[in-house]
């Protein structure tokens, strides 16, 4: 299997996370689009170490696609719980 056709359908929450990304930063709530970003790296780095573990390229994809569907939902989750319209402090 090829790259795209592992990672390609979870194109579409990349572009949700990545416009959610910007609006929170416009909005000046940084604190979970930065989280969402650093949850993605992470599964990507666990799809590198399922490479180095089975050899296969296809578990690094699969990690990937999961990456950037974390990452859209992550985001789509915090901003409709309300991230934004809570206080700094709180």
């Amino acid at each position: 299997m090829s790259y795209l056709q592992i990672v390609g359908p979870a194109f579409g929450f990349f572009g949700l996370g990545l416009s959610l990304y910007f609006a929170s930063h416009g909005a000046g709530r940084r604190l979970w689009s930065l989280l969402a970003g650093a949850l993605r790296m992470l599964i990507a780095l666990g799809g590198g170490w399922l490479v180095r573990l089975t050899g296969s390229v296809s578990w690094l994809f699969g990690a990937l696609a999961f990456g950037l569907i974390a990452y859209g939902v992550t985001l789509a989750f915090a901003i409709q719980a309300g991230v934004w319209f809570r206080s700094e402090g709180a």
